[in-house]
């Protein structure tokens, strides 16, 4: 019996902000049968602060560990895990807020969950079946940031600037670089690593029994 048909594997996907994380998992996601897997990530976590003024919630270390809620995606993996649905929470990274929706997400036979800090945590790493780390240049991934929080996030360039050298790069340096020697695999260049990604495709069609 496959390990997938007795309990969920489930696989973290980390790297630096802009290293490709995102497209990792989601060509891991359309490469896979459909219904297998689920895909969310560790920045639907960040804590919620309702009762701070936008102005000071635009100041938090949005970079460090303690800026994210991992009671509740250990709570949701472990409940995944056992067969359970879950309710992910959405983020508004513009106002820096939890939105009223959520996100329900039904346990499946592979679970993918990435972010910066997903292998930081020794009790989220513990639960981690596979952990993949991409690693992409620092310059490739920080021009890759400077687009996405532009177009997506409302961002200005001096915005993202300060906020790249006040936390993003010290963080990246002291949590983010440090948790690839937890990684079972390294991906270089992200989600233009064919090679890579078809090495981890074929282990995951061998766990479904494929």
């Amino acid at each position: 019996m496959s390990q997938a048909a007795t309990h969920p594997l489930v696989i973290g996907i980390a790297g630096g902000t802009g290293s490709g994380k995102s497209t990792v998992a989601a060509n891991l996601g359309l490469s896979l049968p459909k219904g297998s897997v689920v895909i969310f990530d560790h920045d639907s976590y960040y804590k919620h602060h309702p009762d701070m003024p936008i102005e000071k919630r635009a100041t938090l270390n949005y970079d460090h560990p303690s800026s994210l809620d991992n009671e509740l995606l250990i709570e949701h993996l472990d409940a995944l895990r056992a067969g359970k649905p879950v309710e992910v929470p959405s983020y508004d990274f513009v106002n820096h807020l939890r939105r009223a929706e959520t996100r329900h997400i039904d346990p499946s036979p592979l679970i993918i969950v990435e972010g910066i800090l997903v292998f930081v945590d020794e009790r989220i790493r513990s639960r981690l079946d596979i952990k993949i780390f991409v690693d992409t240049d620092p310059d490739i991934r920080v021009f890759r940031r400077i687009r996405r929080d532009m177009e997506s996030r409302g961002r200005t360039f001096a915005q993202i600037r300060e906020q790249y050298y006040k936390t993003v790069r010290p963080m990246h340096l002291e949590f983010v670089e440090p948790s690839k020697r937890w990684a079972d695999i390294i991906i270089p260049e992200g989600g233009n690593n064919r090679v890579a990604l078809d090495m981890i495709i074929g282990k995951l069609l061998n766990s479904l029994g494929d």
